[in-house]
């Protein structure tokens, strides 16, 4: 399924987020940025040693990656040229502002995007894993953000949400509906 919204293209697809071709994929990382499970090693694994040597970098300049921070690596050997690496919240059943956070891992990834002319980002669904946030409410927040940053930015020129399952696929594509028929 696909959407434009004014300049900008948004895509929702049930795949894998390392064989994604656009410009930069994002990495739903954790905060040492040095690896770890679900996306995040995924993306380690197939793009190879050099995003570790520059996550090792970023994390001996910055300590790291706060949680709704996110920072930017080559992409190695995957297709996409960059990789955005942001950390979302771990799920505390919503009382330790794990919305703002999200929201944050959102618009700073674009943000980064932005600042470096990037054209098409490819998101996961972030936090939704083993920080076990809900999809329904991640999908709510993500879909909020790409319209809060995509409508007055006209940038990128392609965003895709690239969904792990078919049940999640669903639940992105009905939250887009939701969140655009409200416009």
């Amino acid at each position: 399924m696909h959407s434009l919204l004014n300049q900008t293209r948004v895509e929702f697809l049930r795949g894998d987020i390392t064989r994604q071709d656009t410009e930069a994929i994002v990495n739903a990382a954790n905060s040492s940025l040095l690896g770890g499970g679900g996306v995040d090693g995924a993306i380690h694994r197939a793009g190879g040693p050099r995003i570790l040597e520059e996550c090792k970098k970023i994390r001996s300049q910055h300590g790291g990656c706060p949680t709704g921070d996110a920072v930017i690596t080559t992409g190695g050997n995957l297709p996409a040229r960059y990789v955005i690496h942001t950390v979302g919240p771990v799920w505390h059943g919503g009382s330790q502002n794990e919305a703002m956070l999200l929201r944050a891992a959102y618009l700073n990834s674009l943000g980064l995007a932005q600042e470096n002319g990037i054209i098409s980002i490819a998101f996961p669904s972030i936090s939704t894993g083993a920080y076990c946030y809900p999809v329904k409410q991640a999908a709510a927040i993500a879909v909020a953000a790409v319209l809060e940053f995509a409508r007055p930015h006209n940038q990128p020129g392609l965003i895709r949400f690239v969904l792990f399952n078919d049940r999640d696929l669903a639940v992105y594509q009905a939250a887009w509906e939701e969140a655009v028929s409200s416009l």
